[in-house]
């Protein structure tokens, strides 16, 4: 993803569009880190979750100075694997402690000295262990975290799992794909190639391709400009996205 807009592909001149979507985690963030909560958000790949929620967490520590730690696993972690994860997203000083206990204290001693929100991201990965890691810190009543879990269609599954965890998320919130009348209302905003496109244009882009997918979105609209520029093209018409379409799987 590309700063600072978090875009899945380098894409000059597009916008972040506050969607439904957007709207609702920046709020139900906002209730999340204000009530210093659990909260996971969910969905299928390329929707738009963690562009959300990085824009939503960059506007609380842009405005509000909440010190967020992004973090993010791969393959099932173990707690220790955790660990070591939060030594270096909240840049301790010095080599990690060797033994879990000492590890531990440490942690929950420096978790304790001021308010902070955890984004974890692939959430879906996360194992038992690594879930139960995040409550037993969560738990401790000195420790002050927000933490937003963020995963694919997946990650809610994993953490129903749960239950010890998945009874103390405060919100839960699930992405799903634009509707048709969101893609016409949203696409033309997302980048300047749209603008002067014909909403029967913009349609048959998104049945064709896209399917209210917004990484979807965002890959058709780099070939679009990039066919615009080599046919001279003022707006995409079917030609041209046509010959869009013919770069994508």
């Amino acid at each position: 993803m590309t700063a600072p807009t978090y875009q899945y592909v380098d894409l000059p001149g597009a916008s972040i569009v506050s969607t439904k979507a957007l709207l609702t985690a920046r709020e139900n963030i906002k209730d999340t880190v204000a009530a210093r909560a659990m909260m996971c958000i969910h969905g299928d790949a390329g929707f738009g979750k963690t562009l959300a929620v990085n824009t939503c967490l960059r506007e609380l520590e842009s405005e509000d100075g909440e010190e967020v730690c992004r973090v993010m696993f791969r393959a099932r972690p173990t707690a220790r694997a955790v660990r070591y994860e939060l030594f270096d997203a909240l840049g301790l000083p010095g080599e990690p402690p060797r033994h879990p206990s000492e590890f531990d204290r440490l942690l929950k001693t420096v978790l304790a000295e001021r308010p902070r929100t955890f984004l974890v991201d692939e959430a879906q990965w996360l194992n038992g262990e690594a879930f139960e890691y995040f409550r037993y810190l969560w738990d401790e009543p000195a420790t002050r975290i927000a933490i937003v879990f963020v995963g694919g269609a997946g990650a809610h599954t994993v953490l129903r799992r749960e239950p010890m965890l998945s009874s103390r998320i405060f919100i839960w919130q699930r992405f799903i794909r634009l509707s048709r009348a969101e893609v016409l209302e949203t696409v033309p905003l997302f980048h300047p190639v749209w603008e002067d496109a014909s909403p029967a244009d913009i349609r048959y882009a998104d049945e064709r391709a896209a399917h209210g997918n917004f990484r979807a979105w965002a890959q058709l609209t780099a070939h679009v400009r990039t066919g615009m520029e080599r046919m001279d093209c003022p707006r995409p018409d079917r030609k041209l996205l046509r010959w869009a379409f013919s770069r994508l799987a």
